[in-house]
């Protein structure tokens, strides 16, 4: 998140808060689709990560992205920790670790995301390869200890560093170490919005399956395809994971409001700077637990907008839905995930079908699916049958659903080219983790320092 919010309306009644999250409804033909991810910066002499301080730091970069991009910078205090693009350019922020992401704008077609995505790309390029920087495209660092790890300097991330090892044992490997790609996608009603996040939720494991490409941490294999997926199963798990009521027939707005309420917050920000809220609830907050900590103690929209931002199942719910589940690849991954869940997701059909196909996936069954995906990847099973089975009907009802949207590029092309690399995973039956585990094994030499120059960009 490039920048957190500020609203002073006041919040008088917990009604207000589902009505913040109903305003997201919009009618189908408004639909759009922001695709975000990040990646690692490294010095391409040593494999060395980049800091936020110096000439060729995180910090110059941001500089010299404004100064090429002509975006608002963000700052926090005196140090640039974002940029923010006009008219829904999208946003530039900095992760925790350092990880350069690219918020992107709401845009109409996979078409765009992907030309989106190759601009920012080739932007970055023209800047960092001068100063010997590039940056990896993959899903967990595979070399850096956390202790060699690049510390961001924004507030939200010192707050959440302090309260991190309190309430999980790999918080700090998820702000630190891990990378993603996300989607957020619309919803029309709160029907749909249910509806949506019932399919979607039971499905995230099948895409960190399929996006599974963080096999390495500390210089060797980790155990996982998908170490990102396992940092999940132990970060800060009130806050984060599978909502069992989103599986309900009458799951609501709120519901969610809920959940969220009982949620231990980050901050609030009061004139600029942050205060650590991680001793009170957002419900606790409403009842004035901060009355005497704050002077404005009063809770705010900006305050709960924020505070859904702080929120991480696998799933998330905003005035739009955000699709959690896969490691960050290389640059074809990118399009592709926003592929396969609006193709999913955005046609009445293909939505049906999805629907259709995990009626039977309950709470349990999709729980413990989610623990073996991790390690087992595409073999993991549900209702009797492997994840590859299962990929398989699911991307073809996703591809079925991208062809009726009938978005053409300049070729004449439609959405369906961008499963291209999913059709790879599943007709060679191995993922980009494992791809990656036997060159370690072979042409790697036991080495993972070769991954920096085949994943690169």
């Amino acid at each position: 998140m490039a920048r957190d919010t500020t609203d002073d309306t006041p919040l008088s009644s917990i009604d207000m808060l589902a009505a913040h999250l109903a305003e997201g409804n919009k009618p189908k033909q408004a639909f759009r689709l922001g695709t975000e991810h990040e990646k690692f910066g490294f010095h391409t002499h040593d494999l060395s990560p980049v800091p936020y301080e110096g000439e060729t730091g995180i910090g110059a970069i941001l500089k010299a992205m404004q100064a090429k991009l002509g975006w608002e910078p963000i700052m926090d205090g005196e140090n640039i920790i974002g940029l923010a693009g006009g008219s829904g350019q999208g946003a530039i922020s900095i992760e925790p670790g350092g990880q350069f992401e690219l918020s992107g704008a709401a845009l109409a077609t996979l078409h765009e995301t992907a030309a989106e995505t190759s601009a920012h790309m080739q932007a970055l390029k023209e800047i960092c390869e001068p100063l010997g920087i590039s940056f990896l495209m993959v899903g967990g660092s595979p070399l850096w200890t956390l202790a060699e790890t690049p510390r961001m300097p924004k507030s939200r991330y010192d707050i959440m560093t302090r309260y991190m090892p309190k309430v999980g044992r790999k918080g700090l490997d998820m702000m630190y170490r891990s990378a993603t790609i996300q989607v957020n996608l619309d919803f029309s009603s709160e029907a749909d919005m249910a509806r949506k996040m019932r399919v979607s939720m039971k499905l995230q494991s099948l895409a960190t399956a399929l996006f599974a490409a963080s096999p390495f941490t500390d210089g060797k294999p980790n155990g996982f395809q998908s170490w990102r997926g396992d940092i999940w199963s132990d970060t800060d798990n009130r806050r984060a994971g599978l909502l069992p009521f989103t599986f309900r027939p009458d799951f609501c707005f709120g519901d969610y409001v809920e959940w969220a309420l009982d949620v231990p917050m980050y901050f609030v920000v009061r004139d600029g700077r942050y205060h650590d809220c991680t001793h009170v609830t957002f419900r606790q907050f409403m009842d004035g637990a901060l009355k005497g900590e704050l002077a404005a103690w009063q809770p705010t929209m900006g305050d709960w907008t924020n505070h859904l931002s702080t929120l991480f199942p696998d799933v998330r719910l905003k005035r739009f839905l955000e699709m959690r589940g896969a490691d960050n690849g290389p640059e074809s991954h990118i399009p592709a995930l926003s592929a396969f869940w609006v193709g999913l997701l955005y046609d009445d059909a293909a939505l049906a079908s999805a629907d259709e196909l995990t009626a039977a996936w309950d709470f349990e069954a999709v729980s413990a699916l989610r623990a073996s995906v991790p390690t087992a990847g595409l073999t993991a099973r549900i209702d009797g049958r492997a994840l590859n089975d299962i990929a398989r009907d699911v991307v073809e009802i996703s591809r079925a659903g991208l062809k009726a949207r009938r978005q053409l590029n300049g070729n004449g092309e439609d959405e369906t080219i961008y499963l291209a690399p999913l059709d790879t995973i599943l007709e060679n039956g191995r993922t980009l983790a494992q791809d990656m585990l036997a060159a370690y094994h072979g042409d790697w030499n036991g080495s993972v320092r070769p991954a920096f120059d085949v994943y690169h960009y």
